[in-house]
């Protein structure tokens, strides 16, 4: 009983083995396509990240570092998003890559529905940023505050009202309606009328 026990427990090693083994050589195709692919994303999305940092940094002043590291981390998660897809798709994950696919879209359109506010704040301040009409320094009447522009942030304005206080104010606000004033005129034509 011993002997039929311990040939039973080789043979079923033995076929195990065999198992494992042919697993391993059906998957080794797959495997050393999945690693030559991250290797080539890798390298293919450094390039690409680095051309669309070269070319933010043309269009943006050293000053909105901000929005350039915005751009870069951006097309960062697309493009890796992409390759993840893609690497699934490799090793034959199809309809798991799919199924993760939609559910990134209904979750992307859930967060950027709730993000919206933020959205509006970070594109109207890209906007604010590349305005050369509205720049620090600038004595400025933008609901709710009239003061100087102390900085531009990619969600916030910064004021230094009339009064000497430092007021915050959101982006959106700020793209809505503003207007500049000359250092040198009046605020208004009721100022102008009462000199």
């Amino acid at each position: 009983m011993l002997q039929s026990l311990t040939g039973f427990l080789v043979e079923t090693l033995r076929e195990t083995v065999a198992e494992f083994g042919t697993a391993v050589q059906d998957a080794a195709p797959k495997v050393l396509t999945a690693v030559v692919f991250l290797a080539l994303a890798y390298v293919g999305i450094r390039v690409i990240l680095f051309v669309v940092r070269g070319v933010l940094d043309g269009l943006y002043p050293e000053e909105q570092d901000l929005v350039v590291e915005l751009g870069v981390a951006v097309a960062g998660v697309f493009l890796w998003f992409g390759a993840a897809l893609a690497l699934l798709n490799i090793v034959g994950m199809t309809e798991v890559a799919a199924s993760l696919g939609t559910a990134t879209g209904f979750i992307a359109l859930g967060v950027s529905y709730a993000l919206s506010n933020m959205i509006a704040d970070t594109v109207a301040g890209v906007y604010l940023l590349r305005d050369p009409d509205f720049n620090p320094g600038d004595r400025v009447k933008a609901d709710p505050v009239t003061g100087t522009v102390s900085s531009i942030e990619l969600r916030k304005t910064r004021f230094e009202s009339d009064e000497g206080d430092t007021v915050v104010v959101a982006n959106r606000d700020v793209e809505k309606k503003w207007t500049k004033y000359d250092v040198d005129a009046p605020e208004d034509a009721s100022a102008a009328d009462a000199t």
